[in-house]
C-alpha cells in the first residue's frame, strides 16, 4: 500500500494531527547572525538573521530538535521548515540559486526523524508535509495602488517558483504537499498547477493539502476573495 492510500485509509478512521508553529521555536533559540550563517555561508557578504529557512542547511540540529518536541506529544504530521524557501523570498537575501537544497534538506529532516518514530510505534505512523508558503507577494492585486493593472509578478512566476520548491520538497521524501496560509487564491492555483505539474513529470500521486488565512467574520482571505 502506498503512502496516499495509508494516508486515506487512516483519516477514514479517525483524525490526524498536524504540528505547530516552526518560527516562533526557533526564536527560542536566541541564534545569533553567525548561528544562521554557519559554516556553509560564513563568508556571505549578507545578512542572513532572520532567514529560518537556510537553518536546515546551517543549523540541522536544531531543526530536528523543533520536529522532536511535536513528535513527543503526539503529532502525526510534521511540517518541513520550508514556509519561506522560495526564489522570491529569498532573493531577498540573495539566496535564490539555494532554494532547491533548502527544500530537499528540509523534507529529508523531517523524514528521517519521522520514519524514526514510525519505527518506534508501528500502530502510530508519522508523516511529513512539505510546507509551500504563500509567498512575499500576490497574483491578484497590484503592489502599486496608483496602478491596479500592475503586477509584481505574474501567474507563470509563481508557476515556475512554487515548480522548483515541489521539486526540492517531494525529492526530499515528504508524503503530503502543504500549501498554506494562503492569502491570495490565485497564488495557490499556481502552487497546485506547479504540484501537478511536477507529479505528473515523475508519474507519482502524493495527497496535497490547503490552508488558508481569513482576516475577519466575512470568511473571506487578505485579498477579498471568498
Amino acid at each position: 500500500m502506498n503512502t496516499f492510500d495509508i494516508i486515506k485509509k487512516i483519516l477514514d478512521e479517525k483524525i490526524l494531527v498536524l504540528d505547530g508553529a516552526m518560527g516562533s521555536l526557533i526564536q527560542s533559540y536566541k541564534l545569533s547572525e553567525e548561528d544562521f550563517l554557519g559554516e556553509k555561508f560564513k563568508n556571505s557578504n549578507f545578512f542572513l538573521q532572520g532567514n529560518n529557512d537556510i537553518l536546515s542547511i546551517t543549523q540541522p540540529e536544531i531543526i530536528k530538535n523543533i520536529h522532536k518536541q511535536y513528535l513527543d506529544v503526539g503529532a502525526d504530521i510534521i511540517e518541513t521548515n520550508t514556509f519561506g524557501a522560495n526564489a522570491f523570498i529569498q532573493a531577498d537575501y540573495h539566496l535564490q540559486d539555494y532554494v532547491y537544497e533548502m527544500n530537499f534538506e528540509a523534507a529529508k529532516i523531517a523524514k528521517e526523524i519521522a520514519e524514526n518514530y514510525t519505527k518506534l510505534n508501528p500502530n502510530k505512523p508519522r508523516f511529513v508535509a512539505g510546507s509551500l508558503g504563500p509567498t512575499n507577494k500576490t497574483a491578484s492585486i497590484s503592489p502599486d495602488v496608483n496602478r491596479p493593472e500592475f503586477r509584481s509578478a505574474y501567474f507563470d512566476d509563481f508557476v515556475n517558483v512554487y515548480y522548483e520548491q515541489v521539486r526540492g520538497l517531494v525529492d526530499g521524501g515528504v508524503d503530503i504537499l502543504l500549501v498554506e496560509t494562503i492569502f491570495d487564491t490565485l497564488n495557490a492555483k499556481a502552487a497546485i498547477f506547479a504540484i501537478q505539474k511536477y507529479l505528473s513529470e515523475i508519474n507519482k500521486i502524493i495527497p496535497v493539502m490547503i490552508s488558508g488565512t481569513i482576516v475577519d467574520m466575512s470568511g473571506r482571505t487578505l485579498s477579498g476573495q471568498t
